[in-house]
């Protein structure tokens, strides 16, 4: 099986006295289900109702929430389930399909006898239907596809050799030739497959990438099927529209999201929500741009100006032509397109470590930035590169008195660890250790500390 973050939070939960019932939410197929049932190994009792295979059980709250009652109607439904207080799990799978089902999460917790976790895809979505989501009563946790690191442990990689990654940048020491070259091909290995557990599960056990491709492109077929079934009170067409030009937004030159690229004479007014609907269902990431670079970041951001990503850039790959899998895996020239792979895997990587997205670009588009993300007292600007290009806005933004919040910068390519004084150079694969390089960052410190 692969190991996962969410094991240890999953048993960090149940150690704490003063638990909550426990929402899971993120989109299908990430590994949700599989690792609640794994979990389940640490009670002596698990009950687990999944409401799509057994719709029978979505009357169980029609005489109301208490557990006592529901117990009542779901041994009428199964007899031979046994519940034991202290020592049972319940777990209520695809809540999406029986929303009211949080309601009961509050009433769970004043009983005190029984653990639960409810789960599901689309549960940013369906919350508009839950009569009450028990606030202050439930906790709730957004769990992704396998993150670069999680990919790297299913590889076999221990935890050591891994944290020696971000030693690397702490102490500005740059990777030796094999240890560059093997890091980056895990990377590129990553970037191709994404972190769909099923994906990666295949290539780790065959070693090749046979059928891959045709399980991601399950995936998004799945994710349509989810825009038929449940885009409720909004046009599905429009929303399938949107989803079916990530991919031709991503090939412009500034990547935005443009309404006109999506139907001629389509109209932003005519498309109200379905963005929305796409990002609460956990299949794209949106990145803002700022009114400015400066803090504080989210409130100043224009709200109907941003660009789309795939949530998981595997599935970016697989929505391209058939041989896009094989181009890149050979590291062949996508022109203008490298560009939005790697730019995708960037954002996807820095949702998965908690960022919120935001980019910036002037009116004149003199001056533009990928990313932005900040320490505990600067904004940084992150520049994300196929190749190693000019770095005129990063260098501008640093050095310009006009941008008082940035001190330093980071420069994210294919090229070595570095520091100019100015700005961070780092290798696309530390990307994923970056809120932890700079949690308690001080430059003024680090030089010193470089200096000695």
């Amino acid at each position: 099986m692969l190991k996962r973050k969410i094991d240890q939070y999953l048993i960090r939960w149940k150690d704490n006295p003063d638990r909550l019932p426990l929402i899971i939410k993120g989109a299908r197929q990430i590994g949700k289900t599989f690792s609640i049932e794994h979990f389940s190994k640490n009670y002596k009792n698990f009950i687990e109702i999944n409401f799509i295979a057994e719709p029978q059980f979505k009357g169980i709250f029609a005489k109301g929430y208490s557990p006592d009652q529901i117990i009542q109607e779901i041994t009428l439904i199964r007899p031979d389930w046994v519940f034991i207080p202290g020592e049972t799990l319940i777990f209520f799978d695809e809540i999406q399909a029986c929303p009211d089902c949080t309601t009961c999460l509050k009433f769970f917790k004043i009983d005190g006898r029984y653990d639960v976790i409810c789960s599901g895809s689309l549960l940013g979505i369906g919350y508009n239907e839950i009569t009450s989501v028990s606030v202050g009563y439930k906790t709730d946790y957004e769990m992704h596809s396998l993150d670069f690191e999680e990919f790297l442990w299913a590889k076999g990689y221990q935890q050591s050799q891994i944290d020696g990654i971000l030693t690397h940048m702490k102490d500005l020491r740059p990777f030796s030739e094999v240890e560059y070259s093997v890091w980056l091909e895990n990377f590129r290995e990553y970037m191709t497959l994404g972190g769909m557990p099923k994906v990666v599960q295949m290539f780790v056990s065959q070693k090749n990438y046979s059928g891959t491709l045709q399980e991601q492109r399950q995936i998004l077929n799945a994710y349509s099927e989810d825009i038929t079934q449940y885009a409720t009170g909004l046009d599905k067409a429009k929303i399938k529209n949107i989803y079916n030009h990530i991919s031709v937004f991503l090939a412009k030159e500034n990547k935005r999201y443009q309404i006109t690229k999506v139907a001629p004479g389509a109209r932003n007014r005519e498309y109200t929500g379905t963005v929305d609907w796409l990002k609460e269902a956990g299949i794209i990431n949106v990145c803002h741009c700022l009114e400015s670079p400066e803090l504080p970041l989210k409130g100043n951001y224009k709200p109907n100006d941003y660009k789309i990503y795939y949530r998981d850039t595997g599935l970016l790959i697989a929505s391209l032509d058939e041989e896009a899998q094989d181009d890149l895996r050979q590291n062949k020239n996508f022109n203008t397109y490298k560009g939005a792979v790697y730019e995708n895997i960037i954002a996807d990587i820095f949702v998965k470590q908690g960022y919120e997205l935001f980019y910036y670009k002037n009116e004149k588009s003199t001056l533009e930035m990928d990313f932005f993300v900040r320490d505990k007292q600067t904004l940084i600007p992150v520049e994300v590169k196929s190749g190693d290009n000019a770095t005129a806005s990063l260098r501008n933004l640093i050095e310009k008195d006009t941008y008082k919040d940035i001190q330093y910068g980071i420069k994210l390519c294919n090229k070595n660890i570095g520091f100019n004084g100015k700005f961070f150079t780092f290798p696309y694969f530390c990307a994923f250790m970056l809120k932890s390089f700079l949690k308690d960052f001080d430059l003024t410190q680090y030089m010193e500390h470089i200096n000695r």
